[in-house]
């Protein structure tokens, strides 16, 4: 941890990220479950270290450990020296586990949030019932959907989305676009979770198969919420590619696959008839047409 920190140029947080992560790796050890994972995410500007494991019971802090009635206390002490030795902190509930978080500042918090942030992910689906009926919403054809390709695009794309939450969370002054993309985010993913047929995807992705012929049925107005987050996501890689943030940007594949996915929402929206994936392909920016 203390290389990544100097290679990140930020010496200067060596000892609470170290402190921190053993902390953290710790509670994971006797509290969570495998498999352990340690990573840093964030920005260079304010780097974040994250531990994951596969329990996904939230984590506990002393929230009195600052009293002179608890100083001795064991139970929660570890992830109150990790707040007193961060800028932020908290934890995220995932399908299969958790990830607790931090953010180390160089030099111990006088006044440090005990609670932290923690929150639940929002998972594939939410059990709500679409609410476009067939006859109501525009049909968008998939003949053959490329199922691992959509696979590793939605794990990218909820990345991103995570990571600009968090910035919002954190850093809304530094960064105030990370608080309209992440309302957009928040946006879309109302649609896909209300979009009839959705469920047919997870069902192949269950299955294990590697292509589908999928039939979406989504509102009339949603492709506006469409064209908008291709914009966004654009937006997003170049961040990536500048390095301002410490996550992988998307490959050349993944962004061919999200102009073909997301184009063809727009373009048979419009009433273009399907375009199937090719798989090398590179997709025009799509252009609608009221029909």
């Amino acid at each position: 941890m203390a290389s990544a920190c100097r290679e990140l140029e930020r010496s200067d947080l060596v000892d609470s990220a170290e402190l921190g992560v053993s902390e953290l790796v710790t509670n994971a050890l006797l509290h969570g479950d495998p498999p352990i994972q340690v990573r840093i995410r964030g920005t260079r500007r304010h780097p974040r270290i994250e531990v994951l494991d596969g329990s996904r019971t939230p984590p506990a802090p002393n929230h009195r450990m600052t009293h002179e009635d608890e100083l001795l206390a064991t139970i929660g002490r570890g992830l109150g020296m990790v707040a007193m030795s961060s800028h932020a902190w908290g934890a995220e509930l995932l399908d299969d586990g958790k990830v607790v978080w931090f953010e180390p500042a160089d030099e111990p918090v006088e006044e440090p949030n005990l609670a932290g942030q923690v929150y639940v992910s929002n998972s594939a689906s939410t059990g709500r019932p679409p609410r476009v009926r067939i006859g109501d919403g525009l049909v968008i054809d998939y003949p053959s959907f490329p199922i691992d390709l959509y696979v590793e695009w939605r794990r990218h794309f909820r990345d991103v989305r995570r990571e600009l939450r968090l910035l919002s969370l954190a850093h809304e002054e530094d960064y105030p676009v990370a608080k309209t993309l992440t309302d957009l985010f928040a946006r879309f993913g109302e649609e896909v979770q209300q979009t009839l047929g959705i469920d047919e995807i997870h069902r192949a992705i269950d299955a294990g198969a590697r292509t589908a012929s999928i039939r979406l049925v989504i509102a009339p107005e949603a492709y506006r919420v469409v064209e908008q987050m291709i914009d966004v996501l654009e937006l997003a890689d170049s961040f990536c590619r500048a390095e301002r943030m410490l996550s992988l940007a998307s490959t050349d594949q993944q962004r061919r696959f999200q102009s073909w996915f997301l184009g063809e929402l727009v373009r048979q929206s419009g009433g273009a008839s399907p375009l199937p994936w090719l798989g090398t392909q590179s997709v025009d920016r799509p252009e609608h047409t009221i029909r």
